[in-house]
């Protein structure tokens, strides 16, 4: 069964830090490229980051590269989001789904049309 939910959200000054977490289902974790997306306000959802079903391979926008930091934990069966230097624009909804895969890595696109859970708010504020 598909299942993903995002969790950790929070405040922080800019400059900050913050780690998201994306817990999944083993059907999920086994079968899907994952990745995160987040809605900043009044704005379309946005691509951030993706891993492989395999983990071995990830995928970032160029604007958190080397400031984000994508992983996996198979034993927890979760996702993770290491955000690091946040920024304000940086504030949004934060959603996890699973992603087109591709060669060498996943593409940060929505696998499905429609599937998205409630996502975890970040604020990113003085």
């Amino acid at each position: 069964q598909l299942q993903l939910v995002e969790s950790g959200g929070g405040v922080v000054q800019p400059g900050g830090s913050l780690t998201l977490s994306c817990a999944v289902s083993k059907f999920t974790l086994d079968k899907f490229a994952i990745g995160w997306f987040y809605q900043a306000p009044g704005k379309e959802r946005e691509g951030v980051s993706c891993i492989s079903a395999s983990g071995t391979a990830t995928n970032y926008v160029d604007s958190v590269k080397g400031r984000f930091t994508i992983s996996r934990d198979s034993a927890k069966m979760t996702i993770y989001l290491q955000m690091t230097s946040l920024k304000p624009e940086d504030t949004g909804v934060y959603y996890c789904a699973p992603v087109i895969p591709g060669q060498p890595t996943c593409q940060i696109l929505p696998y499905f049309d429609n599937y998205w859970g409630q996502g975890t708010q970040v604020t990113v504020s003085s």
